[in-house]
């Protein structure tokens, strides 16, 4: 866990803003058996077709391929990505 937040904090983030993927929220569990292997996170896109295209070209990318690999020189840091589109309910406090 601690190489995936450090991935996220030094490179990911900015590699995601590069591509029009804006990070809302980054979380992990407090309690175990998540808090050793869980990182929960929002992104905020304005169209699911630009989260689909951002997404694209974020995974296209050379410098997140080379980060990527090199930060799993000694094994793969994430095992199952679960993703979820989400819509603002109308009585929500504004994110953004």
């Amino acid at each position: 866990m601690p190489e995936l937040l450090a991935r996220f904090r030094d490179h990911t983030m900015k590699i995601f803003d590069r591509h029009g993927i804006k990070s809302v929220a980054y979380w992990t569990p407090i309690d175990e058996p998540e808090k050793s292997n869980t990182l929960i996170y929002i992104l905020y896109h304005p169209s699911r077709e630009a989260a689909t295209a951002n997404w694209k070209s974020f995974q296209d990318d050379p410098e997140w391929k080379s980060v990527r690999d090199k930060s799993e020189a000694n094994g793969k840091l994430v095992d199952k990505v679960d993703s979820t589109f989400m819509a603002l309910t109308d009585f929500s406090p504004r994110l953004l």
